[in-house]
């Protein structure tokens, strides 16, 4: 953890991925307990009216770090082929959110998001954002017609993020690339 100079009004881009970083790192290795403000700017090397002044609330900071995460593993796609942009988006998703610390830090999310109704809207518009990104992929291949143009795209990314929570949270069963691809394909089929 390094001091910072102050960087005034204006947001510094190293500050500002410090701050993105330090919430991750805090949020991994919290085990479920909640991550404060302060922690965070301790973290960062930074004070904590820094966060204050470019983010509204703790929750708005550890959002910001996760959609960031979640734009640079899982990057949208457009090969020309839905089969092989939904394997590649639901591959990236299942090994991004397994990775160190976006793992455990979501997981953290997710458990205080049970307990703090502000974060529990803000990991809905994560999870909305993500979903968005994926309906997305889905609509190109049945513009292309690559699926059925009565097809519930909404189901199909239900299922994909169904499927993720319910074996990221429970860790029951795999997520890998071999799960990813075989999970893809099946809405591939289905919805054909």
């Amino acid at each position: 953890m390094n001091e910072r100079v102050h960087t005034g009004r204006r947001r510094n881009e190293e500050a500002r991925r410090a701050v993105l970083d330090a919430a991750l790192r805090l949020l991994a290795d919290a085990d479920g307990a909640p991550v404060g403000v302060d922690a965070i700017a301790r973290e960062a090397g930074v004070g904590k009216q820094t966060l204050y002044r470019w983010w509204p609330s703790k929750g708005a900071v550890l959002l910001d770090a996760l959609t960031g995460r979640a734009e640079q593993d899982v990057p949208a796609r457009d090969s020309g082929s839905l089969r092989e942009d939904l394997r590649a988006v639901v591959a990236a998703t299942f090994a991004g959110a397994q990775a160190e610390p976006v793992g455990p830090a979501l997981r953290t999310l997710v458990r205080e998001s049970a307990r703090d109704p502000h974060l529990a809207e803000l990991m809905r518009e994560f999870t909305g954002a993500r979903r968005s990104a994926l309906r997305e992929v889905l609509a190109r291949g049945r513009e292309r017609g690559e699926l059925a143009a009565d097809c519930d795209l909404d189901l199909m990314v239900d299922q994909v993020y169904g499927v993720f929570w319910y074996r990221f949270l429970l860790g029951h069963a795999p997520l890998g690339e071999e799960e990813a691809v075989r999970l893809a394909d099946s809405l591939v089929r289905q919805g054909g």
